[in-house]
């Protein structure tokens, strides 16, 4: 990869799971290749935008062949670093955390989901897709012994506000963020989830939807 992650800009680097997903798809169907006209048609885009996203990672397609699906997949999954799995730990083993740990396939997302931590004692103890749930008593020592460099929040705003200078101090620098808490932190990264704003931007659209069919 030519360019710097860190050059590139959010709106691209949103549709690259697209894309990897589009090429999952295609290859488990059976498609060899494919040219950046048809993936504009699968995922609703332009040719010209494809090839745009594409190019700032140095351009994976030949003149007049198109694309390898599994070829440009591979080179995907390498610029999201997918092949080299970081260690991740769970904050919240409540019904978010069981929903987020039941359902996510972090192994195939880049990370390694090692265990998760509830102040829970009836939870404590117990598994989660067999995910261990333990004790945030022991996060420190647990830390110190598998040195994960992620954490996905599925705690309240308060626990997160609390968590987060303690997680920070034992090296975890990336957060998968259900909170709601403002994450500010150097050197930190972050991607905030608000289910609620999906839910809203679905309501947007069924009301559009409600008024063309009233026309």
């Amino acid at each position: 990869m030519n360019t710097k992650r860190s050059e590139v800009s959010a709106a691209v680097v949103r549709r690259l799971p697209r894309y990897y997903r589009c090429l999952v798809h295609l290859e488990q169907q059976g498609v060899v290749k494919t040219s950046s006209k048809e993936l504009a048609r699968i995922m609703d885009l332009t040719a010209s935008q494809i090839r745009q996203d594409l190019n700032c990672f140095g351009g994976f397609g030949q003149q007049g062949y198109g694309y390898s699906v599994a070829a440009l997949k591979s080179e995907i999954a390498d610029i999201l670093s997918l092949t080299s799995p970081r260690k991740m730990i769970q904050l919240g083993a409540g019904n978010l955390g069981k929903a987020i740990a039941g359902s996510v396939d972090f192994s195939s997302s880049g990370f390694e989901l090692l265990a998760i931590f509830d102040t829970n004692e009836w939870i404590v103890g117990s598994e989660i897709k067999d995910f261990p749930v333990l004790s945030l008593d022991v996060l420190k020592d647990f830390c110190h012994e598998h040195h994960p460099v992620a954490a996905s929040l599925c705690v309240p705003i308060e626990g997160a506000k609390v968590l987060l200078p303690l997680l920070v101090e034992l090296g975890i620098r990336s957060f998968l963020n259900f909170s709601h808490y403002d994450i500010d932190y150097d050197n930190v990264a972050v991607e905030n989830v608000y289910i609620a704003d999906s839910v809203m931007t679905l309501s947007y659209k069924t009301a559009a939807l409600e008024e063309e069919e009233s026309l």
